[in-house]
């Protein structure tokens, strides 16, 4: 099965996608909540139109390629074991299209043996569909763009120190108390300036050389990130978990949906440096006295137990053993 194939049915669906979101826009719609109560946002909206772009999209797909397999946000997984499988994310930023801003986005990607070799990120609204193809490069509406330019008629070097980005999340509440946390505020501190509120436009943009040149986030799903990996490789840009492991179907479990995207490989370096080191890894190299310190002043209770154990000493009978 030819590449040039698989890009064509890709814009089919993006195509299709389009043709059931765009009259949902700015219209009064119904919107349920999914709960999750085991993620940082444990309730996560979903519309009519979230559910008929996915169900238009893989019908084409079991039409078409009907042992190729399929990952959807709405209606789940089958034959996952296939060398090709589709992921679908059919409104990626829901919250965004529910309340009329047009920064959502349908997440299209085609992995083989598990790796994104094509995805495409599409703005029906503002009619902008990023194609990333690996070892091809991408493109924004058929036009060739890069991680470090502009335009594809000007070119400028994309800075490669993290004091002098500006780093995208959606939220800062996507990240779990603790480590996640605690990294994701380094982050913070290091950069330039932190923005929020982009969801997958945020890739784009960093895909595109528009002036954000990092993208941090974590609790994600396999649909809000793999059409994203060949869009942002595909132009010159690095993605990876935030240990540096290739985000595939395989890793998924290991990468506990924490992406780092970013324009070079300087900054991914850097970025890696504070996001990659484990506190676990930190604690156990200290060995077992500081493992119970750490983890003490981690949950902030270590005042409390040093004055419970004084306490303690304090409360014993003189000449007692």
């Amino acid at each position: 099965m030819s590449t040039d194939e698989l890009i064509s049915f890709a814009h089919e669906l993006a195509d299709e996608a389009r043709k059931v979101i765009l009259p949902y826009w700015r219209q009064p719609i119904e919107v349920e909540s999914k709960l999750e109560h085991d993620r940082p946002i444990s309730e996560s909206p979903v519309t009519i139109a979230d559910r008929e772009a996915e169900e238009r999209m893989r019908q084409l797909i079991e039409n078409k390629y009907p042992h190729h397999g399929i990952y959807g946000e709405e209606f789940g997984a089958v034959r996952t074991e296939a060398e090709f499988v589709w992921v679908l994310d059919p409104i990626d930023g829901t919250k965004s299209f529910i309340t009329g801003k047009p920064l959502f986005g349908t997440l299209i990607a085609c992995l083989q043996q598990g790796v994104p070799i094509i995805g495409v990120i599409d703005q029906c609204v503002l009619n902008e569909r990023w194609v990333g193809v690996v070892g091809r490069g991408t493109t924004l509406n058929g036009q060739p763009v890069t991680t470090s330019t502009t335009s594809t008629t000007t070119s400028s070097s994309s800075s490669s120190k993290l004091e002098d980005v500006m780093m995208y999340a959606t939220t800062p509440h996507m990240f779990h108390e603790g480590e996640e946390l605690s990294k994701f505020n380094e982050m913070c501190s290091a950069v330039k300036r932190p923005l929020y509120g982009a969801d997958c436009y945020a890739y784009a943009i960093l895909a595109s050389g528009f002036g954000a040149e990092l993208v941090v986030e974590a609790d994600l799903g396999l649909y809000d990130y793999c059409a994203l990996v060949p869009v942002v490789e595909g132009a010159g840009g690095i993605m990876t978990d935030w240990m540096g492991r290739k985000l595939t179907l395989e890793n998924h479990e290991l990468s506990k949906g924490r992406v780092v995207a970013c324009a070079n490989a300087e900054l991914h370096k850097e970025a890696i440096a504070i996001l990659g080191k484990s506190y676990t890894d930190e604690r156990r190299s200290r060995g077992p006295i500081s493992v119970i310190a750490s983890v003490l002043k981690d949950h902030g209770i270590w005042c409390m137990a040093v004055g419970i154990g004084i306490g303690i000493a304090l409360s014993k009978p003189r000449g007692s053993r």
